[in-house]
């Protein structure tokens, strides 16, 4: 049937499965609106910026496995989504950003809303694309949304211009090809020397990234660390793609990773990291990172392997296919010592903090126990973020929603709308700093206009956090420009913006709010005063090896940083 570009893009998208899409109109976009208008199928969430639609996407692909769709119209409503689309990649969640730009005929002419965003977008998606011809709208979309599911996944781009949504043109229904798997690099040979080393090996660490999560392999990554008889570990990406509350998990490894994690790979004779890029807060000093260990690394991206750590051994290929194969061919490995160790430490080093003062530790720990550990917990970036991938034991893949990779400050109100639509029978928390809230908080407004139920929790220490703790420790406590000693409050600040909202200063007040948020249902803030000189423990001093960790009472018994 003969429709225009803008009828064929929502007629694509329908194909796809769409039923969600976050964004913001604007003149180059207004035919494609125009046809969301005339249609019932698709649901349009209006932002209160472009950002916010495109962590609206991303939460929404995360959470659910399929690809989070957002639009915007051309120039600073294109440039307004980049860090969306930035944190996306970085994170390998695939959306497709759909922008519309000035008409052909005006292309390169410096013309008013006029921005090159597929060059702009270039280093931060997996494919973009420019669409100037009508005729090769469809495939163009079609194509966007098997490249983001494919693999590695990813964000694409697809920017229109005006002229095409009007144009006409014969558009045919296609069903959407099935996404296969990658599995043809993966070499045989290479998966029989693995379970060579595996027999070989006395201490085996496993060291689980995001790629797990992302490539649904949760079942057999138990599967084998069952049968391998090892520690587990994860990256802040990975959380819940192993139990938090199994005997064999010890926590995050890196920066801020459990004592038990950071030794434990430190002394393993075989380390087998699965999916994971080993980013420089995973690994702190390069040179010492699982120093007595074989490295085997597995990841569908050929591209990281030996990037940032030289391995011994590489398995390229889908995670869940490697995996299963794994556990095919492996017999069942006992390391009875080795995994008393493990205990030992983890007895050893447990995370503490102090429960007569209101913590973030402690507001964490509260969460877990008042929602049974079932919520979804979505998180912005720094200190809350750590306490919330340490003290809030997860259990599923996509339990645990964060900007990872980017570290993108104000991504958790768009997200958490993204999580909650996409899944609307979890608990969806979003874990905020009082920094991260300024940054995006008025996305509380779609939340309160849709009435989009879920719980932001302030961990309000009036300061920046993170980088307050590092110029704590680091750089003699000047803290320049991280106090925030204005005199905004938050709780009349949500309910401007039509949101319901309660502040907390003790652990009792605090009990009492989430309880009360969580009989609403609708979204509400809950903004909790916290100590400013409260720390993320333990850590690793940057540039130092991750067997370096300490916490406050190594640092009180003598002067580590020296």
């Amino acid at each position: 049937m003969l429709l225009s570009g803008a009828e064929i893009v929502v007629e694509c998208l329908k194909e796809q499965g769409v039923d969600t899409v976050f964004g913001y109109p604007g003149g180059a976009i207004l035919n494609i609106y125009d046809a969301l208008y005339k249609q019932s199928d698709i649901k349009h969430y209006l932002t209160s910026h472009e950002q916010g639609a495109s962590h609206a996407a991303d939460g929404y692909a995360r959470a659910t496995g399929r690809t989070g769709v957002c639009f915007a119209t051309s120039g600073p409503g294109a440039t307004n989504i980049v860090t969306g689309i930035a944190t996306a990649y970085m994170d390998s969640v695939p959306v497709v950003a759909i922008t519309c730009n000035v008409t052909t005929d005006l292309l390169g002419k410096d013309s008013f809303q006029e921005i090159d965003i597929a060059g702009i977008t270039m280093p931060v998606t997996k494919h973009n694309f420019i669409v100037k011809d009508v005729s090769r709208l469809a495939d163009t979309i079609r194509k966007a949304f098997r490249i983001a599911q494919t693999g590695r996944k990813g964000p694409v781009l697809i920017d229109i211009t005006k002229d095409v949504t009007a144009n006409k043109y014969e558009y045919e229904f296609t069903k959407p090809e099935l996404i296969k798997r990658k599995t043809a690099l993966i070499d045989e040979a290479e998966v029989d020397s693995v379970i060579e080393l595996i027999k070989l090996s006395q201490k085996p660490f496993i060291l689980v990234g995001g790629g797990v999560i992302r490539s649904g392999a949760s079942g057999e990554l138990r599967s084998f660390a069952k049968k391998l008889d090892a520690p587990v570990a994860d990256t802040l990406m990975g959380k819940g793609a192993f139990p938090g509350n199994s005997d064999s998990y010890t926590g995050m490894v890196g920066m801020h990773g459990t004592k038990t994690s950071n030794f434990g790979i430190t002394e393993s004779d075989l380390l087998i990291a699965i999916g994971t890029r080993f980013s420089d807060r995973v690994l702190g000093n390069v040179n010492t990172f699982a120093r007595h260990a074989d490295i085997v690394h597995i990841d569908v991206d050929a591209a990281e392997i030996d990037k940032n750590v030289e391995v011994n051994h590489q398995i390229i290929g889908d995670a869940k296919v490697v995996l299963q194969m794994l556990c095919d061919k492996l017999e069942d490995q006992h390391h009875p010592e080795w995994m008393a160790h493990i205990r030992e430490m983890k007895s050893r080093y447990p995370l503490v903090y102090d429960k007569d003062v209101l913590t973030g530790p402690g507001i964490v720990e509260t969460v877990y126990e008042m929602t049974n550990g079932r919520a979804t917990i979505c998180a912005e970036v720094g200190q809350h973020q750590m306490w919330a991938a340490q003290f809030y034991k997860y259990s599923e893949p996509g339990q645990f929603i964060t900007s990872g990779g980017l570290g993108t400050m104000g991504f958790g109100i768009g997200a958490s709308m993204g999580i909650k639509l996409g899944c609307p029978d979890k608990t969806v928390i979003n874990m905020a700093g009082d920094g991260c809230f300024r940054m995006n908080m008025n996305e509380l407004a779609t939340a309160g206009r849709y009435c989009i139920p879920f719980i932001e929790i302030i961990f309000n220490n009036h300061v920046l956090g993170m980088v307050h703790q590092w110029q704590g420790l680091f750089y003699g406590k000047r803290y320049s420009s991280t106090i925030i000693d204005d005199k905004v409050d938050f709780v009349k600040v949500s309910e401007g913006l039509g949101v319901k909202a309660r502040s907390a200063s003790t652990p009792e007040e605090f009990r009492e709010a989430f309880a009360w948020a969580l009989t609403l249902d609708e979204p509400v803030v809950i903004n909790c005063e916290i100590d400013p000189e409260e720390n993320v423990w333990p850590m690793v001093p940057p540039g130092a090896s991750i067997s370096d960790a300490f916490n406050k009472q190594d640092l009180e018994k003598k002067n580590i940083l020296e």
